[in-house]
C-alpha cells in the first residue's frame, strides 16, 4: 500500500481552506490531516498531527506564514513548507524561502502544478513557478560573492546537454517541460540531472542553478 503524503492546511481564509481540502482529500496519495487559520495554531497542528507538507499562507493573524515557518523548521526540520499565496512581491518570496520553504507558489497556480508542488516538496526538493524560480536564481547568484573570475573550473566539466538541461532549470521548467523542449525522454533528463548535482555538488536543482549562476556557467 502507497504511503499518502499527510498535509495540514494554514490560511486565515475558511472558505479557501474547505476548497483545498476538498480537492486534495480526492486525490490519490493525499491526506488532509488538518486545517488552521493561523502560523500559531499551525504550529500547535503540526505538533500533534506531523504533517510532511504544510501549505502555508504568507499573510495571517496571530502569527504570519514567514515566523511559523521559521519556528516549525526549528523543531520539525523533515517537515516540508510550501507557502501558497496570493503575494508574488520579492519581500513575501525570498521571506519565505529564508524561512526554510522548499516551494512558494501562487493561489492561481492549476491544480496539477499544486499535486507536483507537494510530491516534489514531500520528496525534500524545491518546487517553484517559473517566474519565481528566475527570479530566486537571479537574486541568490547577485547577492553571493563574486566568484565568476576567481572561481576554478568544473573538475568535471558539464556537457553540452547537462548545460541545455541546467539553463532551462534555471527558467523553472520541470523535468517534463525540459524532455518536451529538448526532445528527449524525461528519464535521460533525469539521468543529466544527477551528473549535473554530482558536478556541482549541489543536494537539489535549485542550488546546482545558483551555483552555475555563481559561477558564470549559465
Amino acid at each position: 500500500m502507497i504511503k499518502k503524503i499527510k498535509i495540514l492546511l494554514a490560511d486565515d481564509q475558511a472558505l479557501f481552506r474547505e476548497g483545498l481540502h476538498t480537492l486534495l482529500s480526492v486525490q490519490t496519495g493525499f491526506e488532509v490531516i488538518g486545517e488552521a487559520s493561523n502560523g500559531e495554531e499551525a504550529l500547535r497542528l503540526v505538533a500533534q498531527n506531523r504533517p510532511d507538507v504544510v501549505l502555508m499562507d504568507m499573510r495571517m493573524p496571530v502569527m504570519n506564514g514567514a515566523v511559523a515557518t521559521r519556528r516549525l523548521k526549528e523543531s520539525f526540520p523533515d517537515c516540508r513548507v510550501i507557502a501558497l499565496t496570493t503575494f508574488d512581491d520579492d519581500e513575501y518570496v525570498f521571506e519565505a524561502l529564508r524561512a526554510g520553504a522548499v516551494g512558494y507558489l501562487l493561489k492561481d497556480v492549476s491544480s496539477e502544478k499544486l499535486f507536483e508542488a507537494i510530491r516534489t516538496a514531500a520528496r525534500g526538493d524545491y518546487f517553484l513557478q517559473p517566474s519565481i524560480t528566475a527570479k530566486v536564481v537571479s537574486e541568490f547568484a547577485r547577492l553571493a560573492p563574486n566568484k565568476k573570475g576567481n572561481a576554478s573550473p568544473l573538475e568535471d566539466p558539464l556537457s553540452t546537454r547537462e548545460l541545455e538541461v541546467l539553463k532551462l532549470v534555471a527558467t523553472g521548467a520541470n523535468n517534463k517541460e525540459i524532455a518536451a523542449t529538448l526532445i528527449i525522454a524525461e528519464g535521460t533528463v533525469k539521468n543529466h540531472l544527477t551528473s549535473i548535482l554530482s558536478k556541482l555538488q549541489a543536494r537539489d536543482r535549485m542550488q546546482a542553478a545558483i551555483k552555475a549562476k555563481e559561477r558564470g556557467i549559465i
